[in-house]
């Protein structure tokens, strides 16, 4: 995924690589659009995660920071989606 948003790839969007917000490390985030991408494996499937992953985006939705969740295989098959 860092191979297409690295170097503003995205239509001239600036992306960051595990980029901390609080507690928390996102995955990657564009402080333009203060927009979170988030891959997630199969254990955010668990609902000891999946719960944790609700309080964080909750954390920071209330930042101002959208949350777009994707499952790894998803990224990796559909890249150009």
């Amino acid at each position: 995924m860092w191979k297409y948003l690295r170097a503003k790839q995205l239509q001239e969007r600036k992306f960051r690589r595990q980029h901390s917000v609080g507690r928390y490390v996102l995955d990657f985030y564009c402080p333009g659009e203060k927009l979170a991408v988030e891959l997630d494996g199969r254990h955010h499937q668990e609902p000891s995660i999946r719960n944790y992953d609700s309080v964080r985006t909750e954390f920071l939705l209330r930042q101002g920071i959208r949350v777009v969740r994707f499952a790894n295989q998803e990224a990796i098959e559909k890249t150009e989606w």
